[in-house]
């Protein structure tokens, strides 16, 4: 049967959109890589062709040349190079080292990644950092950039990037341009709802840093949420 003949939910690339990549068997990835048949052999059938060109199987396409795989009936130069750049790059993601993300496990280590930029800020700044589950730090975002007292904070745009990037929680940074890092009443409310909105994504702020010069307040630290 042709795959376009098939049902929508068994055909490898629905499947690979519905279900994930790590679902579909060798032969549903190399058709795929492959697109297309030929007028005698869907893309399928000519996957399952390819792996089993040689008892190696999958480890074949890791150490065959294009002219092997030209080999098999239907398998041109075009869907050999298709072949053989996909599994080069497989190779190289494999060798590629895994960034390495600081772990975050004080608030002071916090306040040290923005201390000295935003120490000499005359605005106030409203970033997020992002954590996964492990407390390593995912990415910080800028959210908002206010006036000499404050910044004013949606949850929208602090969840927003949060949830793009699954992270499993959020630190709340922002700075006083007067230097003095106590927490407003507003500062208050702000993680206060914050959180709350948070726990409905079921994504938690672990504290909001407030950064002055040279000295910092969590919010966590003094039991104000």
């Amino acid at each position: 049967m042709a795959i376009e003949k098939m049902p929508s939910q068994e055909r490898p690339r629905e499947r690979l959109l519905s279900e994930g990549v790590s679902t579909l068997s060798n032969v549903e990835l190399i058709a795929i890589l492959l697109h297309t048949g030929t007028k005698e052999r869907t893309a399928l059938e000519l996957a399952g062709d390819v792996l089993s060109a040689d008892r190696r199987g999958i480890l074949f396409l890791g150490e065959c040349t294009p002219e092997e795989l030209q080999q098999i009936k239907g398998v041109g130069k075009a869907k050999a190079c298709q072949l053989m750049a996909a599994v080069e790059l497989g190779k190289r993601a494999a060798k590629t080292k895994k960034e390495i993300r600081p772990k975050i496990t004080s608030a002071s280590e916090i306040a040290g990644i923005f201390m000295e930029d935003m120490r000499y800020y005359r605005k106030e700044h409203f970033n997020v950092l992002m954590v996964n589950a492990k407390g390593e730090v995912i990415q910080n975002e800028n959210i908002a950039v206010g006036d000499l007292c404050s910044a004013v904070v949606h949850p929208r745009e602090v969840f927003s990037p949060a949830v793009r990037r699954s992270a499993a929680a959020v630190i709340l940074v922002h700075n006083h341009p007067s230097g003095d890092p106590e927490p407003s009443k507003e500062d208050i409310v702000t993680t206060s709802r914050l959180s709350e909105a948070g726990k409905i994504l079921g994504i938690n702020v672990l504290d909001h840093i407030i950064i002055g010069d040279g000295i910092f307040v969590s919010l966590r630290r003094e039991g104000l949420f």
